[in-house]
């Protein structure tokens, strides 16, 4: 079963999560997600430290092999390939190529130093064989200009500030054309005066379209931008639903105590 290469309708099912586990040694750290994200939606992923959330991502994108259950993208099942009675695990290579259909930017950028910003934005498409050297510079020009970065292509990393480094970040993972994007808190590594310049490139993606998975405890981001809230509390989605009802009529104490603390 392979990921399907035409664009699903708006509002269908793009990703299904079922059963999902993960343990590291004695601790479970998720015990059985189930959750489906829309095309075109925005989900938003609360709750403490050490909830789950980071891990969930991880275990979305394969970066964390699941013990049980499965994360299935259009249809395909990350990492594996249906049998007539078990999964079975894909080759490396195989998980690389599932693995270009969904972005990840992380809480601290990631960005090669010793790289370019248009360097940075054109190795992967090149090394998955998506462009040409020349097609991808073009792609990541576009790309900076979209995330209001144009001109500064020849920058390394070291001489942007950190709201610009996660611009960046931003469009080396949309320079993959994924078609899932996943954010790890993504402004929490910002001073807080250049918060609201990334949150503006995260919602201006949502009103393009992009189907999104955001861990944040911005929680005015997540009124204003998100279409579904999940509140994850020791490794268990506790409470979810359209954020209007989540963020201002709880009905699970754990979220309300959240919600207390962080407003």
């Amino acid at each position: 079963m392979t990921a399907a290469t035409t664009r699903m309708p708006a509002g269908a099912t793009l990703l299904r999560i079922r059963g999902l586990r993960k343990s590291f040694g004695q601790q479970t750290v998720l015990h059985g997600i189930d959750l489906d994200v829309p095309q075109g939606s925005v989900t938003v992923l609360l709750g403490p430290s050490g909830s789950g959330k980071s891990t969930l991502l991880r275990c979305i994108n394969h970066l964390e092999k699941p013990d049980a259950g499965f994360v299935e993208l259009d249809g395909a099942v990350i990492g594996y390939r249906r049998g007539r009675r078990h999964l079975h695990e894909l080759p490396a290579r195989e998980v690389t190529r599932q693995r270009a259909s969904v972005g990840m930017v992380f809480q601290q950028f990631n960005l090669f130093p010793h790289l370019t910003v248009l360097e940075n934005l054109v190795e992967a498409p090149i090394a998955h064989r998506l462009a040409t050297k020349a097609q991808a510079a073009d792609t990541a020009r576009e790309l900076l200009a979209r995330v209001g970065l144009a001109g500064r292509e020849g920058a390394y990393p070291l001489q942007l500030s950190g709201g610009q480094q996660q611009r960046v970040a931003i469009a080396r993972a949309l320079a993959l054309r994924p078609r899932l994007l996943l954010f790890d808190e993504p402004t929490s590594a910002l001073d807080p005066e250049l918060v609201g310049e990334v949150l503006g490139v995260i919602k201006d993606l949502a009103a393009d379209g992009m189907t999104m998975i955001v861990v944040t405890h911005e929680i005015g981001f997540a009124r204003e931008a998100a279409d579904h809230a999940v509140f994850l509390d020791a490794g268990r989605i506790v409470e979810s639903g359209p954020p209007a009802d989540v963020l201002s009529a709880p009905k699970h104490e754990r979220t309300r105590a959240f919600l207390d603390a962080v407003l």
